[in-house]
């Protein structure tokens, strides 16, 4: 038996939280026409025959113009939900840190999707992060940072 939805794709995909020198989080907003803004992390989907680590490596250059090793991957989370095209997945989210010393990021390398429903970038705390008026997936982001002793 599956440990997924039947009937829903499953969305392979990587995320990367970026941790600067204050200990703040890097997460982005996303405003959807069909739904409330929120906010997750860096990352994205799997490409055909990339390895979480894989993608992981190439959605952290893309979405910050950094060129970091994610090193190991610390949680998983195997939610359902439609993506910013619409389409409804189950999916299978590998979770890495990588720290940093500045809180200087590069946005240039999103595709014209991103930049049209990546409307902000921010650097949280823990506490802005358990508190914050929108939502913040994964819903469960600043224990899966303790749980890491990341922070």
């Amino acid at each position: 038996m599956s440990e997924f939805a039947p009937g829903k794709r499953v969305r392979r995909s990587a995320r990367i939280i970026v941790i600067d020198a204050e200990s703040r989080v890097l997460m982005f907003r996303f405003d959807v026409a069909d739904r409330p803004p929120f906010w997750v992390t860096a990352g994205g989907e799997c490409e055909r025959g990339e390895s979480f680590d894989q993608a992981a490596r190439r959605e952290l250059l893309e979405e910050t113009g950094i060129t970091a090793d994610p090193g190991a991957q610390i949680a998983r989370t195997t939610p359902e939900f439609v993506t910013v095209e619409g389409e409804p997945v189950q999916a299978d989210e590998r979770y890495y840190i990588v720290r940093l010393q500045s809180a200087q990021i590069d946005t240039s390398r999103h595709t014209p999707l991103e930049q049209k429903v990546m409307t902000q970038h921010r650097w949280f705390t823990l506490a802005e992060l358990n508190k914050w008026h929108e939502a913040v997936f994964p819903e469960n982001l600043a224990a899966i940072i303790q749980e890491s002793a990341a922070i």
